[in-house]
């Protein structure tokens, strides 16, 4: 294989480069570039990426914590809350088996 030569292009990575990179599997990285919501390229190998596609994976994939909660010290719950019940509330009753409903 002969060495690459810099010619200005811009050196291109492939998916499983990407997932390694990110620490998750080719599979996500292809179905994120396929439903278009990373950056790409297509090329005739595939799906490749380019430096700046893989930094502004990095930033799309970023999390921050919201200003509000870093400086109130706020904690958002983990878990949702079920709604209180307003009013009577219906009981439900199993229907009989349908060959049950058949046999009569």
């Amino acid at each position: 294989m002969s060495p690459r030569l810099n010619i200005g292009l811009p050196e291109t990575f492939s998916p499983s480069e990407v997932a390694k990179a990110l620490d998750c599997s080719e599979w996500w990285v292809k179905e994120q570039a396929r439903r278009r919501r990373i950056p790409f390229m297509r090329s005739g190998s595939g799906y490749r990426f380019t430096r700046d596609h893989v930094e502004e994976i990095f930033r799309i994939l970023e999390e921050r914590p919201s200003p509000a909660s870093v400086i109130e010290g706020e904690v958002t719950p983990r878990r949702r809350t079920r709604p209180q019940l307003v009013g009577p509330v219906a009981s439900l009753r199993a229907r009989s088996p349908r060959r049950a409903r058949n046999a009569a």
